[in-house]
């Protein structure tokens, strides 16, 4: 009868421990899968990412904005060349220069707008490169070796009673199931810098109409800047994703399982708060408002 008793004990401890490995080997899982599906959702460009909204959104931009673009270009050329003539006492003091200079600027003005598209892209091919090469030296170390740290933690679970493993196996159930909820909360982070960056680029013309004039070119370099910080925001997702990296293999499961699995999940939010952080943190950086 004691036999009996303990076989039923030893398949109950084996039945929670096997729980408790299958809840961790899924949360380790995830965190590996969700570090490279961020390393490769940050290393696109907008026409990587989403070719068919790349070339609905240029369309509209070249369809739509352009127009408004040109009427602003006229409106800063016109007050440009009023200005020019006004500030040279109605051309008594004026030369041929001046001129020159203005025919240049109405050239320079009509190119960027008619090339918005392209000078934009190019800003986000820089800071793309940026980030592909932080995501190559990232990811390779990144990797968490499941068996490894699932060996090293079953040993800690043997000596522990039927109550104390039934108690962790919902522990690790309730933190895998939060970590899938935190990681639709990092993929609806990185889409929706994606689809920032889609608004930002749809109205391009208009901000480029401004950057010839003096006075109104504040607003252009502001939208350039604005892009600058878009892009560059990629590079600091990679290095957050990095330290948390860091942190969650810095834990060590074998002397402590439950301090080490709410640790992994208050990493995890970590990771949230930080990758909706690095949208301000790359404005500032770059002084767009």
């Amino acid at each position: 009868m004691l036999g009996l008793l303990d076989k039923i004990e030893e398949a109950i401890r084996n039945f929670f421990i096997g729980l408790i490995e299958s809840n961790l080997s899924t949360m380790f899982a995830d965190v590996n899968e969700k570090t490279s599906t961020i390393a490769e959702q940050i290393g696109q460009t907008p026409q990587g990412w989403n070719g068919n909204i790349f070339s609905m959104i240029r369309s509209l931009s070249e369809t739509v904005i352009i127009p408004i673009a040109g009427m602003i270009i006229t409106f800063v050329l016109c007050y440009e060349l009023i200005t020019m003539i006004t500030e040279k006492n109605n051309l008594h003091e004026g030369d041929t220069f001046s001129f020159f200079k203005y025919f240049i600027k109405m050239w320079v003005a009509v190119f960027l707008v008619s090339h918005t598209f392209d000078i934009t892209m190019a800003i986000f091919d820089v800071a793309q490169h940026v980030v592909s090469a932080a995501s190559d030296l990232i990811t390779g170390s990144a990797y968490i070796d499941i068996q490894e740290v699932l060996a090293a933690m079953l040993a800690g679970l043997q000596n522990k009673g039927i109550p104390e493993l039934a108690g962790i196996a919902m522990e690790t159930l309730l933190v895998g199931n939060a970590m899938k909820l935190l990681s639709v909360v990092i993929t609806v982070i990185l889409y929706g810098r994606m689809i920032e960056i889609f608004l930002t680029c749809s109205v391009a013309p208009i901000p480029f109409a401004t950057l010839t004039n003096r006075e109104w070119g504040q607003t252009g370099n502001n939208y350039i800047r604005n892009l600058v910080a878009l892009g560059f925001q990629g590079f600091f997702m990679m290095v957050c994703v990095a330290i948390y990296t860091v942190l969650v293999q810095s834990i060590v499961l074998s002397e402590n399982i439950h301090a080490s699995i709410f640790q992994i999940a208050a990493y995890t939010v970590l990771l949230c708060f930080s990758l909706f952080k690095t949208g301000s943190l790359s404005k500032s950086i770059f002084n767009a408002h």
